[in-house]
């Protein structure tokens, strides 16, 4: 009765191992590869659970999720002979399997190893046909446009799809950055050398027109007031000429009267020594004849 149900038990136990030996499930993020004696038989990409020879076939799950690979800075000499540190990233899927495992095994570095030696050479191809101006400008995308291609057509033989490429850095060299810095300070030292010598011109120019402007707005000015002055004059020797020559002895006696007022008046201060027969006198020695 024991030895019946040890057996039994043992049955039981040998069932549950090959079953746990033959049964796997692949995930919605994996694909399969079985292998026999280490030569690959099928390919399994459907989820759910599969059955396997036991003891005699392993299961190899690879990722199928996009997977990333960032490079390390990598000096590049472009077609002006300019050098740049180039970073760059890699999205990549394993889209063969049975390819990927007869490349490179089923270990992710390996795959890893290749695409940096392969990012790096079409990196240096392509950026090596192009100008820093290029390289910085909107044609960035077609530069990576271009890489992304040549990668993408290297790695397809190892079972590798590529989905992007990209530059994430490019910046110069510390000694080329240094040298483009003092060139830099340069052009701006003489660029404001230039604009303050162009300020100092205009400000002389603006100067000398508003001197200019001053000087013929003072002759203007002064010869205006000359032809009045002169005018003036004009207009008063007239009134003179025409009242002498309409009355000459009341003209005589009004001038005579008002040089008295002038010499003798309070605000004169002034002193005359004349002698009595002075003809200057005579309207005070005698009234004036009408």
């Amino acid at each position: 009765m024991n030895r019946g149900l040890t057996i039994g038990a043992a049955a039981l136990l040998a069932v549950i191992v090959v079953a746990a030996a033959s049964l796997f499930t692949v995930r919605q993020t994996e694909q399969v590869l079985i292998t026999q004696f280490g030569q690959p038989i099928r390919v399994i990409s459907k989820p759910g659970l599969h059955a396997k020879i036991p003891f005699i076939q392993t299961v190899i799950s690879f990722d199928r999720r996009l997977l990333d690979f960032e490079s390390g800075g990598e000096e590049v000499i472009l077609a002006d002979q300019r050098r740049l540190i180039v970073d760059s990233f890699t999205r990549f899927h394993i889209t063969d399997p049975l390819r990927y495992f007869q490349a490179v095994g089923a270990a992710e570095n390996g795959i890893r190893a290749r695409l940096n030696s392969v990012v790096t050479s079409s990196l240096r191809r392509v950026l090596g046909n192009e100008t820093l101006l290029n390289v910085l400008s909107n044609d960035r995308t077609r530069i990576t446009g271009r890489i992304k291609t040549q990668v993408a057509d290297e790695m397809r033989s190892f079972g590798v799809g590529i989905d992007d490429v990209r530059l994430r850095r490019a910046d110069l060299p510390e000694e080329n950055t240094q040298a483009i810095l003092g060139r830099m300070k340069s052009e701006r030292e003489r660029a404001a050398s230039q604009a303050r010598a162009e300020g100092a011109e205009a400000s002389l120019r603006i100067r000398a027109d508003a001197d200019r402007d001053r000087t013929v707005l003072l002759a203007e000015a002064r010869a205006a007031s000359d032809r009045q002055r002169g005018e003036g004059e004009r207009q008063s020797i007239k009134i003179y000429a025409d009242a002498f020559q309409r009355d000459p002895g009341f003209y005589d006696t009004y001038r005579t009267l008002q040089a008295y007022r002038e010499a003798f008046g309070k605000e004169s201060g002034s002193r005359l020594v004349l002698t009595p027969g002075n003809d200057f006198l005579r309207l005070l020695r005698e009234a004036p004849k009408p």
